[in-house]
């Protein structure tokens, strides 16, 4: 899935709370910091900034964890 996201895309993921749904912001190739939380990625290993749909949230989440919207 990683090659296949791009910014814009409508993503889904799991939570305790069931399925979210949100955009994605970018993708992360490099360490960084989202609130707080420290975000291993890089080149190899990268990950995706999503903003949920319902909260506005942003988390940063790896590809194994999307799926794309069928909205």
């Amino acid at each position: 899935m990683a090659d296949k996201l791009k910014k814009g895309d409508k993503v889904e993921w799991e939570t305790s709370q069931g399925t979210t749904s949100g955009t994605v912001k970018k993708k992360l190739t490099k360490p960084t910091d989202i609130k707080g939380h420290h975000v291993a990625a890089s080149a190899d290993n990268p990950e995706y900034l999503v903003e949920s749909d319902k909260t506005g949230a942003q988390a940063a989440h790896k590809p194994d964890a999307l799926k794309k919207s069928k909205k």
